[in-house]
């Protein structure tokens, strides 16, 4: 059996710079293959000061297409190694997939290897792993070198695999295995231990920091799409992830809602979406001294009644701007457009003339009632009704007086609002929470069950945020 070792360098994104292809056949070095390769894009001046890889070096070297046949064929017919492969391997598959050609090899790598044939070790990376051996590095963070290194590691690997009663290698190499999709720092319990069923989970380093918050239908499976996933941020965050704890939710929604929270409270860094938790702008409505309804927006604290929350001014402008078009109200009375006696969208036949005496009060208030009952919960007070997380548990999201509050779980759903909101387990509400649950209910109107409004003695509300 052959296998190609592979190292490269990159541009610090997922443009190579240099390749290096080194074929061994299980005991010397059979063939080898080496080169610059123009990116076609920048250099940063911290990849340069690490490598040695500066921009005139690159620019009369061949382009990744010049050399794909080469790179191609050398590693047809041998299995892919590299020191953290999904990274190597990832990066080079699209390369190919640019040029509309497939790359598929069998994979192995030395880090996971490594951390089974060398148990123990206080760092896997390939140049404290090779120190820890005695295995001199060439010319660090050169394609060359770190190759060179990998096949003395690699070499030594199989060395230690031949004298074990069961060949990790061959465990590695089985198609079945997940052992080969793993990220490096991972161990194969801590996935298989997964559960598959409707939950969060927590991709977390090996400080057990959390780097990423996520939720599923079927946590094992979510999980494995991550791992199997060759985008530049999912094959970073995997090779940051030791660890992966999770959380039973017992339904979707409740996964969602949750996914929501925790990423607002823990702020990882793999998580773009969901991040902002301060939501300084409120929307409001009222009624002028001629009886028209106005929708406007303000400063949070100065909103009594807030019907919706906005993280910016921006983001509520843009959304009263589409409620505008989808009822077509008019942009004077939303404070679209102000010091006008006529708005424009009149004139565009987008405002029926409310502004212009053209249409009545009554006709356009009924559009304006229509446009704050798309965002606003049908009841004040109710609970979304859930599967529970084991036997016949209930599980159920709260809104109370038009506020979400948290969700929770009882045996069998309760005969007062007092005792779901003493089973519950609080959650702010949020933009995003309301986003959430307001489409979910309008989906799903028979699983809103309507409470009565919570007596002063049920619970200190202001304690549930």
């Amino acid at each position: 059996m052959n296998y190609a070792i592979v190292d490269i360098e990159t541009n610090g994104g997922v443009k190579i710079t240099e390749i290096s292809i080194f074929i061994f056949d299980g005991e010397k070095v059979i063939d080898e293959f080496t080169t610059l390769v123009n990116p076609e894009a920048n250099i940063p001046a911290f990849i340069t000061q690490l490598t040695g890889i500066s921009a005139p070096m690159l620019a009369q070297a061949p382009k990744f297409y010049e050399i794909a046949k080469k790179v191609h064929e050398i590693t047809e017919h041998a299995v892919f190694v590299a020191h953290n492969v999904n990274f190597d391997y990832g990066i080079i598959a699209k390369e190919f997939k640019n040029l509309g050609f497939p790359f598929k090899r069998r994979k192995l790598c030395t880090v996971r290897l490594s951390r089974k044939l060398l148990p123990g070790k206080n760092s896997y990376s390939l140049g404290n792993l090779c120190a820890s051996e005695g295995i001199t590095i060439a010319e660090r963070h050169r394609a060359r070198g770190d190759a060179e290194a990998t096949v003395t590691l690699f070499k030594k690997l199989l060395k230690i695999d031949a004298q074990q009663e069961k060949s990790v290698l061959k465990t590695f190499l089985n198609p079945r295995s997940r052992e080969a999709t793993l990220p490096p720092l991972l161990p194969k319990s801590v996935f298989e231990a997964l559960p598959e069923k409707p939950g969060v989970y927590y991709f977390k380093d090996r400080d057990k920091k959390i780097i990423y918050v996520g939720k599923a239908i079927n946590i094992k499976q979510r999980v494995l799409s991550h791992l199997y996933d060759k985008k530049k941020k999912e094959v970073a965050m995997c090779m940051e992830t030791a660890d992966i704890g999770y959380t039973l939710t017992g339904s979707e929604l409740l996964a969602l809602l949750l996914e929501s929270s925790e990423i607002k409270l823990h702020y990882p860094k793999y998580n773009r979406a969901q991040r902002r938790t301060k939501e300084s702008v409120a929307l409001f409505s009222y009624e002028d001294r001629s009886g028209v309804l106005h929708l406007a927006w303000n400063s949070h604290k100065l909103v009594q009644k807030p019907i919706a929350k906005f993280y910016t001014i921006t983001e509520a402008r843009s959304f009263v701007e589409k409620l505008c078009d989808t009822y077509e109200l008019c942009p004077k009375y939303c404070h679209l457009q102000s010091n006008v006696s006529s708005c424009f969208h009149y004139q565009l036949k987008k405002c029926k003339g409310i502004c212009s005496d053209k249409e009545t009060i009554a006709d356009y208030n009924k559009r304006v009632r229509a446009a704050l009952q798309s965002i606003c919960y049908q009841s004040e007070n109710f609970i979304v009704k859930q599967p529970g997380i084991k036997g016949k548990e209930f599980g159920y999201a709260l809104v109370i007086n038009g506020f979400y509050k948290g969700f929770g779980y009882l045996s069998a759903p309760a005969t007062s609002t007092k005792e779901y909101l003493e089973a519950l387990i609080p959650h702010k509400d949020t933009r995003d929470i309301h986003r959430i649950l307001l489409a979910y209910v309008k989906k799903n109107p028979e699983q809103l069950i309507e409470l009565p409004s919570p007596k002063p003695g049920d619970l200190h509300l202001d304690t549930l945020f």
